[in-house]
């Protein structure tokens, strides 16, 4: 008997347990005492036995994996929220397929992740079509849609409270005494993207002022320095900006120091969004407003397990309050006691 063939049948003879007992041993959160946990591991480890995955979903229809789908990971938001999230999947005895997409093959890359009979879907950084999410729905396939939201599409959302959070930068800065206030945007087509610029707006308006000038960065680094340089290279330049999220936000503040030799906050203030871990170091210093990511993961992994135990799958939106982080790249409103 070779280690490729030994079965969990062998393991329950060496152990002297029912073969139900080995089966129970290896499946995350069933109910199996501490004994017999051990008399069977140890006879697993004496055998070189491991159990085979794919089998048993073939056998119980359950593969117990989530597919997590992102279009980039150069946004440091991401690579820790998908950290925080596998950690929290697995908890919950589920397993992560990360599968890297772009928007012109997201639904190809969808269908072809169905393949491996995954029990659920988190577009992180990406998006799917509402027909792709509608067919997902129908074949009992939840799917969950984190920081976007897609307002035709049958799949749940959990997001930041993006509106309010695009607000709160807009009081913050009126009260820094800014006078020029522009605004670089992300991805225009995003949802994220709209609601923070919505909300910027709404709060610029409360106070009677309106955006002295806007320019596109895309979510992208290099976006983000050409559009540093779009607004800051005309006789008048603004004196404060906010950037729709860390990432270029830091793209900016680089240009600036670096190729116009402006001082931050004493030239130009500079405000983001999402108080990635970076956003502290002591280079940036970045006032930001933060996603609170344990509780989007929280409320994106409970979705996900519900809608999976109990094979009904419908649409849930979650918005977590959005917080402001005051650091050193902005000018203090004049009535802040700091």
């Amino acid at each position: 008997m070779t280690k490729n063939n030994i079965t969990s049948g062998d393991v329950a003879r060496l152990a002297k347990v029912s073969q139900s007992a080995v089966s129970r041993t290896f499946t995350a959160g069933a109910s199996v005492s501490p004994e017999t946990r051990e008399k069977v591991q140890k006879a697993a480890r004496a055998l070189g036995y491991r159990p085979n995955a794919l089998a048993r979903a073939m056998i119980s229809g359950r593969s117990r994996l989530i597919a997590v789908f992102v279009a980039y990971l150069d946004n440091q938001f991401y690579p820790v929220v998908l950290e925080q999230m596998s950690s929290a999947l697995q908890k919950e005895g589920y397993h992560v397929l990360l599968f890297m997409t772009d928007p012109g093959n997201q639904d190809m890359v969808v269908q072809k992740m169905l393949e491996y009979q995954v029990e659920g879907i988190v577009m992180a950084s990406a998006t799917l079509s509402s027909n792709l999410a509608r067919e997902c729905a129908r074949t009992g396939i939840p799917v969950v849609l984190f920081n976007r939201y897609v307002p035709s599409s049958p799949a749940s959302s959990v997001t930041s409270d993006n509106i309010e959070g695009g607000r709160l930068l807009a009081h913050f800065l009126v009260g820094g005494g800014h006078e020029r206030i522009a605004f670089i945007a992300g991805d225009e087509d995003s949802s994220t993207n709209r609601d923070r610029e919505a909300g910027f707006y709404k709060g610029l308006a409360e106070h009677g002022v309106t955006v002295w000038g806007r320019a596109v960065g895309g979510y992208t680094f290099d976006g983000a320095a050409h559009a540093a340089r779009e607004l800051c290279s005309q006789s008048e330049r603004p004196d404060a900006i906010f950037v729709a999220n860390d990432h270029m936000a830091f793209s900016v503040m680089d240009v600036l120091r670096n190729e116009m030799k402006l001082a931050i906050p004493e030239d130009v203030s500079i405000v983001g969004y999402d108080n990635v871990p970076e956003s502290g170091w002591g280079g940036y210093q970045l006032t930001t407003v933060e996603q609170p990511s344990v509780p989007m993961i929280e409320a994106t992994v409970n979705i996900l397990i519900e809608q999976i135990e109990q094979r009904l799958v419908k649409r849930r939106a979650a918005v977590l309050p959005a917080r402001l982080v005051v650091r050193e790249s902005a000018r203090l409103p004049k009535n802040s006691a700091g």
